[in-house]
């Protein structure tokens, strides 16, 4: 929302911009009155100058604004003023688009890219919960990624392998990835785990199936 505010903002300014230089008149104007915004805590104050041109008439539109205080009375700067008198005068210099229309599609982009990455995080979530819904759609996933066309009669004697020969880590859990197994629940797992004398741990698995002699909350086999 932020990038979206500051995409916008910058993009008035810019077209303030252009539309100043397309219409505007440069000319020479003398400084009659200077005068800054009044303090309102830690927001910028900025500051005014009321202009005349050499003839004596009054700059149209509203007065000169600098974020810091540049000229003086009686000082005289070339200024491209707005002949409708609409749009505030500015020097040449500021009235130059070329960094606003940038910084614009810089915000534009950056504004895209965080639609897309929410919307990306959106499906991707989405995604998950559908596969974690539909078990059958990742194992199929997985098989199609890896090539792995085992049977479950296969991954369970594979498991049963790893249960005897991987070792425990130092709370005693042998770890295995379910991913290994993609015909096999969490609840087979753990038939088989049990018929080797050993439990599945339900909690806090991380991503991994987990086995050890005793566990904190073990998942039911039957």
């Amino acid at each position: 929302m932020f990038t979206s505010l500051m995409c916008v903002f910058v993009a008035d300014v810019a077209r303030e911009d252009l539309t100043l230089q397309g219409r505007g008149e440069k000319v020479t104007a003398t400084v009659v009155k200077v005068w800054r915004d009044p303090a309102q805590g830690r927001k910028a104050r900025d500051y005014h100058y009321a202009l005349e041109r050499r003839d004596g008439r009054e700059v149209q539109g509203p007065p000169l604004t600098t974020p810091s205080d540049l000229y003086a009375v009686g000082q005289e700067t070339t200024v491209i003023e707005d002949p409708e008198g609409e749009l505030k005068p500015q020097t040449p210099g500021q009235a130059d688009a070329t960094g606003d229309a940038l910084g614009s599609g810089a915000f534009a982009l950056a504004a895209l890219a965080t639609v897309e990455w929410m919307a990306w995080r959106g499906s991707d979530a989405a995604g998950r919960r559908d596969a974690r819904k539909r078990p059958g759609a990742t194992r199929r996933a997985y098989k199609a990624a890896t090539g792995d066309h085992s049977t479950p009669e296969e991954q369970e004697e594979r498991l049963r392998e790893a249960l005897r020969t991987y070792p425990a880590d130092r709370r005693g859990y042998i770890k295995v990835a379910p991913e290994s197994y993609p015909d096999l629940t969490h609840q087979r797992a753990a038939r088989i785990a049990w018929e080797m004398g050993l439990r599945a741990e339900a909690s806090g698995d991380r991503g991994s199936w987990r086995f050890g002699e005793t566990v904190v909350e073990e998942v039911p086999h039957q």
